[in-house]
């Protein structure tokens, strides 16, 4: 009787079981091989991992709203496992065959997944559907894996169905856990996340290749084994081929995300960097966005910079604290005062750092801001800074991110305030920039109830940034702040004129009584996800 894998369609699965061996069944070479089989399971729970994961970190550096991202690539994934794990119960008889076709389009697909979807959000705005395409069909593929592989170790040395499980489960959850660890310490630093879900796609290939090609060649007929490796070769070249046009790819498809032509960008660990420039009437417009978002425009850039730093720095103003900026915009307004004799930034990103230290164009906006003796510029967390440092300041600039995703919104929380609060020194001052009080009024007006709730005296107010719109801040104190300029401050935009009439909102856009947002409840999370991100 034949073997189940070179072509007969009577024989049962028990004799496809007696018949489909490894090469050398001898004691010694079925240790060898149940081995070699645990190491592929081993790989294949670190690659299947790491695609969840690159899934769910691409969400995030593209739409944001990082928790509802995972939950529906992983949702997806794990329903998706199941439909795999029964869709390969008829394909047990044929296991060794089934096993290579379900890895090398795993390694095909994964592999490719992250270029495949960063291409659909840049050219045909089709992220969602695309992705959660990609989370289902790589969740079937994975799922199919274990039955398959749990069939191949009873080949190789029948024992207890719950040894088996124990087994092969143990070694999957290890691989996983590695894989786990690898993504963001190993293949994100080292390659990026296009470029490293494309090794991560040539690792699932080989070691699935490992397993049918070594292990268990002798049990394929030739016709079926050329087949195979014909595939093997046509998906690694693929991969490889992606791989040497990785960069080429990312950077085009980069710029069909912006209108304008891009001078510079920067992958980090925190966010991706991306800046843009153009000629127009008005001179050079330069502008930086963070994962997407705009951060400025240079031609409209002292009318936001100047609105947020002048109101705050009207008292004294010796020590200056800034959260953020990492630009050194802000910065530079406050180096204007010769007085402001201790500024500290603290910028999450030393990536961002760098840049606007050494890019000609940012160090030119920002007049070498970041380089100023007067300045120290610390890369660190602002929540985790705040909370190890005991100094005392006159100014606190909170110039953050906007709150889209689960990383910033902590920083517009009750606790963040309140940790801002115990730095201001007596009569000291405080001022966030609030996002748009037009566009996204819930956001705003929360952040106002967010920063009384941390017991302070708030005063909003809003300026015309024509890049964004209207756009509004809230300067705040242990007591009322008036809203006011140094005397004898003379700016390009503010004026003690416009200050007036930034205090003064339209009857048809009054403030909000809303709830403040807190760490166990980030309402400006949920809001930030419903307003911040339709304009």
């Amino acid at each position: 009787m034949s073997s189940p894998e070179t072509g007969s369609s009577t024989t049962t699965a028990a004799t496809a079981a007696s018949q489909t061996s490894p090469d050398d069944t001898t004691p010694g070479r079925a240790r060898l091989a149940r081995s070699a089989l645990l190491a592929v399971v081993f790989v294949c729970a670190a690659c299947g991992l790491v695609y969840e994961l690159a899934l769910v970190s691409l969400g995030s550096y593209l739409i944001g709203n990082t928790a509802t991202q995972a939950s529906i690539v992983l949702a997806v994934m794990v329903f998706a496992m199941g439909v795999g794990s029964l869709a390969a119960k008829p394909l047990q008889p044929h296991s060794i065959t089934a096993f290579a076709v379900i890895e090398l389009a795993l390694a095909l697909i994964g592999g490719l997944s992250v270029m495949a979807l960063y291409a659909a959000f840049a050219y045909l705005s089709l992220y969602t559907q695309a992705m959660i395409l990609v989370a289902f069909v790589l969740g079937v593929l994975i799922g199919a894996e274990i039955p398959l592989l749990m069939v191949l170790l009873q080949r190789i040395r029948r024992q207890e169905a719950g040894s088996a499980v124990a087994d092969i489960f143990a070694v999957d959850y290890i691989g996983a856990l590695v894989g786990g660890l690898c993504f963001p310490f190993l293949l994100l630093p080292i390659f990026g996340q296009l470029r490293g879900a494309l090794v991560v796609g040539l690792v699932n290939a080989a070691a699935g290749c490992f397993l049918v090609f070594v292990v268990f060649a002798k049990s394929i007929s030739r016709t079926r084994l050329a087949v195979l490796g014909t595939a093997a070769l046509a998906v690694v070249a693929v991969l490889v081929v992606a791989l040497v046009y990785s960069t080429r790819f990312e950077v085009t498809a980069r710029q069909a995300l912006y209108r304008d032509p891009i001078i510079a960008a920067q992958r980090t660990a925190y966010q991706d960097i991306v800046i843009t420039e153009r000629g127009t009437a008005e001179g050079r417009d330069t502008r930086l966005y963070l994962n997407g978002d705009l951060q400025f425009s240079s031609i409209d850039e002292h009318r936001y910079h100047e609105s947020l730093v002048h109101p705050a720095m009207a008292g004294p103003h010796g020590r200056v604290l800034i959260l953020g900026g990492g630009d050194g915009l802000a910065l530079r307004e406050v180096l204007t005062y010769p007085d402001a004799r201790q500024v500290t930034l603290v910028e999450l990103d030393p990536e961002m750092i760098s840049l606007a230290r050494h890019n000609d164009r940012l160090v030119r906006l920002n007049r070498g801001s970041m380089n100023d003796p007067r300045a120290q510029v610390v890369a660190d967390d602002a929540f985790t800074w705040l909370r190890h440092s005991d100094r005392a300041y006159d100014v606190i600039i909170i110039d953050m991110p906007d709150p889209d995703e689960s990383a910033t919104a902590k920083l517009y929380s009750t606790e963040f305030y309140g940790l801002a609060k115990r730095h201001l020194a007596d009569g000291g001052r405080m001022v966030v920039q609030a996002g748009s009080p037009y566009f996204a009024p819930k956001s705003f007006w929360c952040i106002r109830a967010t920063l009384a709730d941390a017991g302070l005296a708030v005063t909003p107010y809003h300026v015309d940034v024509p890049a964004f719109g209207d756009w509004g801040f809230h300067l705040a104190g242990a007591h009322p702040v008036p809203l006011r300029l140094q005397p004898a401050t003379t700016l390009r935009f503010l004026s003690p004129a416009e200050l007036a009439a930034a205090a003064v909102f339209p009857l048809d856009r009054p403030p909000l009584e809303l709830p403040p947002s807190t760490l166990m409840d980030p309402r400006i999370l949920r809001y930030a996800q419903g307003e911040w991100t339709t304009y």
